[in-house]
């Protein structure tokens, strides 16, 4: 029997789907497919390659990167680092990220009650909070952001110049902060954007922009 469970394992671990124990902190590495870890369980680091990541309610694990996949977090989950590079990252009501997540070309977004306490980054793609924490600042590029209603973001907000494989023009990003949502630290836009902040919400020092005023839900 203690083989026949040894090689149960095996076969999880190559089709990409984790059945790991509470106690387990296994490494999962996949190459075209996908990963599950199970609701409630633990992993190490977890990587694909034109795969996607899905962490359940629950679980934990620690490192979390993806090459042409997307990273899914559900509610309740817990991760050390994000990062993915083509590919979406989606953080289930009260998630936590304890250290960073970043994203090259994908949206990201948080749920209500997600958080991150490291910075939050990406290069292309929108990225939206709802009633959602960021306790190391947002970065961007080319993606529009908005801070939902009654989230809260530490450390400021940049928007960067492309450069490089990311220098053209384009339409700016639209930055939105919503009602009762709170930005501290600066809001710095080192390329033309558009500001919309409530008339409701509380900010730090803004450069680079102007800020336009709404009221109500939405602008």
């Amino acid at each position: 029997m203690p083989h026949f469970s040894h090689a149960l394992l095996l076969v999880g671990l190559v089709f990409g789907v984790s059945a790991l124990a509470p106690a387990q902190t296994a490494d999962i590495s996949k190459v075209n497919g996908s990963v599950q870890v199970t609701a409630g369980q633990s992993a190490g680091a977890i990587s694909t390659v034109n795969g996607s990541i899905h962490v359940n309610d629950g679980a934990h694990v620690r490192d979390v990167s993806a090459v042409n996949g997307s990273i899914e977090l559900s509610g309740h989950s817990t991760a050390d680092e994000l990062s993915t590079v083509n590919g979406s990252i989606t953080l289930g009501a009260d998630s936590r990220i304890k250290g960073t997540a970043t994203s090259v070309n994908g949206r990201i977004r948080l749920a209500p009650g997600a958080g991150i306490d490291g910075k939050l980054s990406n290069v292309n793609g929108s990225i939206t909070l709802d009633r959602a924490h960021i306790g190391g600042g947002i970065e961007t590029v080319n993606g529009d952001i908005t801070v939902g209603a009654n989230s809260r973001v530490e450390g400021g907000i940049i928007v960067n110049k492309p450069t490089g494989w990311f220098h053209w023009n384009g339409t700016p990003p639209v930055i939105i902060i919503g009602p009762h949502a709170v930005v501290q630290g600066t809001l710095e836009f080192r390329r033309e954007v558009v500001l919309k902040v409530s008339d409701s919400a509380q900010i730090g020092q803004v450069k680079g922009a102007t800020v336009v005023k709404y009221s109500g839900a939405t602008p």
